[in-house]
């Protein structure tokens, strides 16, 4: 097994080019359900409106997830390991909890949402009824699998799925054009969505992962490549599938992906897309909690933490309990996006030596402060039923968090940078 530098400097040896990290952000990127988002804003928005608001949103996606990944690039280390610099010992343990649990939630929600998928995917394709828990165990281990291996593993089966997802989509896609042709795709539709709602969606649907870029980014070979890997990564990635799913069931009158790959003849091919999309995005769900309970049970190996992590992921969807806990899981991610303020402040403004110090204090409050200033937003301005939705800022309460985070610990460093709870 690999070193995977879970609580280490990656060193500039094992650092990667732009573009490899990229096709891991686009193989992450090119999941079920931007999919369905994008089956459902093509049904519910004229066709050049939806097309720009998806371009517009993925862009200010790639330009938060570059200034995110930009200190994992600098500093080499994962974020929950940056937390601790910016957090203190015990704080990023705090921290750290709030990241692995939210993530061995939705790695057992989309491993369940693969195995729903599958089922019907299989059975309009070849007949066959497998049973929904068979399938949730089969994605679950595929999924861990390639975690536990570390991100060698990720950017090798990256490099290998983006390009067969790119032909069998655009398969599809031209299938899809020679039968129906292309008057459809213009045809007027209700407005279900605003243009606001729809940039706000497309950024939503991705924004936790820019927070938790540095786990990516660390291996990246200059902060140029970072900066390149990310804005690319999350542009195409995050843009891609949603912009294919539009073009798809806004030609075919369907939002059903299962179905739309069964009717343009791909029945067999719709289904390894499927697993993929799937497979290379819950990976990096398994992967990144691996990261977070590294940080938190220090004598464990990182291995262990997430095979450990994608086991109970895993019987999470086998047992089907995965639809009782969405809205815990929302709470969780609240919590998420602020800490990508945090310490993008901490290394904005306060500056790399923040985290080339000796980190040996437990908690550094102004910091855990700013975290929790930043989730209350985020309370305050979220949709019901979890949030009171009292106001709203950007209207994307994600993005909320993450800017009031940044502002707070920006004036905090300003306040007292001479104070230790800063340093």
């Amino acid at each position: 097994m690999t070193n995977d530098y879970a609580r280490e400097v990656v060193p500039m040896s094992e650092r990667k080019a732009w573009f490899s990290i990229s096709l891991v952000w686009i193989a992450v990127g090119i999941d079920l359900s931007a999919m369905l988002f994008g089956a459902e804003l093509g049904k519910g928005m004229a066709f050049n409106d939806a097309l720009w608001a998806v371009i517009i949103g993925s862009a200010i996606l790639g330009v938060l997830a570059a200034f995110c990944a930009y200190v994992g690039a600098v500093t080499g280390l994962s974020t929950s390991m940056i937390s601790r610099f910016t957090f203190g010992i015990s704080g990023a343990k705090i921290v750290s909890l709030f990241i692995a649990v939210s993530l061995i939630g939705w790695f057992g929600v989309q491993a369940g949402f693969f195995a729903e998928n599958a089922y019907a995917a299989i059975d309009g394709a070849l007949g066959l009824q497998l049973p929904v828990p068979l399938l949730a165990a089969i994605g679950g281990i595929l999924m861990m699998t390639t975690a536990v291996i570390g991100y060698k593993a990720i950017e090798k089966l990256s490099s290998w799925s983006v390009p067969l997802l790119l032909i069998l989509v655009f398969l599809a896609v031209g299938l899809a054009l020679s039968k129906y042709g292309t008057s459809s795709l213009h045809t007027p539709v209700d407005n279900a969505f605003t243009f606001g709602m729809a940039v706000s969606l497309v950024i939503s649907i991705f924004v936790v992962g820019a927070t938790i870029s540095p786990d990516i980014s660390r291996w990246a070979r200059t902060k140029k490549d970072a900066v390149l890997a990310s804005f690319f990564g999350f542009f195409f990635g995050n843009s891609f599938m949603i912009i294919i799913a539009m073009i798809l069931s806004r030609l075919m009158d369907e939002s059903s992906l299962t179905t739309i790959m069964i009717t343009v003849g791909l029945g067999i091919p719709g289904i390894l897309v499927l697993i993929l999309a799937q497979w290379t995005t819950n990976t990096s769900n398994a992967y990144s909690s691996g990261l977070s309970l590294s940080v938190i049970f220090t004598n464990k190996s990182k291995v262990f933490l997430t095979l450990v992590a994608g086991i109970i992921g895993t019987l999470l969807a086998v047992l089907g309990i995965y639809d009782y806990f969405i809205n815990f899981l929302t709470i969780m991610t609240m919590f998420i996006a602020p800490i990508g303020g945090v310490y993008t402040a901490a290394y904005y403004v306060g500056g790399l030596k923040l985290f080339n110090e000796d980190n040996d204090q437990a908690f550094k409050w102004l910091a855990l402060t700013a975290w929790a200033l930043g989730t209350f937003i985020s309370w305050l301005t979220m949709e019901g039923p979890i949030g009171l939705e009292l106001f709203t800022l950007t209207t994307i309460s994600s993005l909320d968090s993450f800017l009031i985070a940044f502002i707070f610990q920006a004036l905090f460093i300003a306040l007292f940078k001479k104070r230790s709870v800063i340093q």
